[in-house]
């Protein structure tokens, strides 16, 4: 690979660890292109942040090729993972501890598929408080994590496939294509409420993104070794 490449511009499809923010993912992308080239500075952005717990597809884009990022973004999604019936977190996931549990005796399988088909098409959704979304300024992760009480506006997104893939009661796998903006931590607390019971988002998989697939995406430490050969 040469300088020229990542100057005029690349599209990097990274594999995002778990635990790793998507910001850690470009910054290490960025330093590595910047040690291997002795360069001062390089342009390198991500077109969609994944959450920590969350891991797959990340599209990572460099030099000119940075303004098409919200072009990318842009592009419907699709996600694969597991929603675990029974209990609530604040967080929708796992980043915060279970915090009410709930009655999953009554739960079938027909239950479930009903529940899931009535998602499908444009609905309203309201974020979860731990989010980057800003609120004067600041992030609602950050008011969450110091208690504060914050009031989120529904917004309105497009399921266009929610597929249940695997019941294993408490958990249930699923395959979801959704349009941009779309929270899978929020579908899998609405989930719970449907099946008249609680649900948190337990494991989440990027699989596609517009017209890239996790298939050809590779690791961050990956894509270092084989700048340096």
């Amino acid at each position: 690979m040469k300088v020229e490449d990542f100057t005029n511009g690349k599209v990097i499809l990274i594999d995002k660890p778990l635990n790793w923010t998507s910001f850690q993912v470009v910054n290490k992308i960025r330093w590595a292109i910047r040690r291997k080239f002795n360069l001062k500075k390089i342009k390198v952005g991500h077109a969609g942040t994944l959450d920590p717990l969350a891991t797959g597809l990340l599209i990572l884009c460099t030099g000119k090729m940075t303004k098409k990022i919200n072009l990318y973004q842009a592009e419907s999604k699709e996600y694969t993972g597991t929603i675990t019936l029974g209990g609530t977190t604040p967080s929708f996931d796992l980043e915060t501890e279970v915090n009410q549990t709930f009655p999953t005796d009554h739960i079938t399988e027909e239950l479930l598929l009903e529940a899931a088909k009535s998602f499908k098409g444009l609905i309203q959704q309201k974020p979860p408080i731990y989010s980057a979304i800003k609120k004067d300024g600041v992030r609602l992760y950050e008011l969450a994590r110091k208690g504060e009480q914050t009031e989120i506006k529904s917004r309105e997104v497009h399921i266009i496939d929610f597929e249940i893939t695997k019941i294993d009661l408490p958990e249930v796998s699923f395959r979801i294509e959704c349009s941009k903006g779309t929270y899978i931590r929020s579908i899998a607390d609405d989930f719970g409420k449907k099946l008249e019971s609680g649900a948190h988002l337990s494991s989440l998989r990027r699989t596609k993104s517009g017209n890239f697939d996790l298939s050809t995406a590779i690791s961050p430490e990956l894509f270092v070794y084989k700048l340096d050969v």
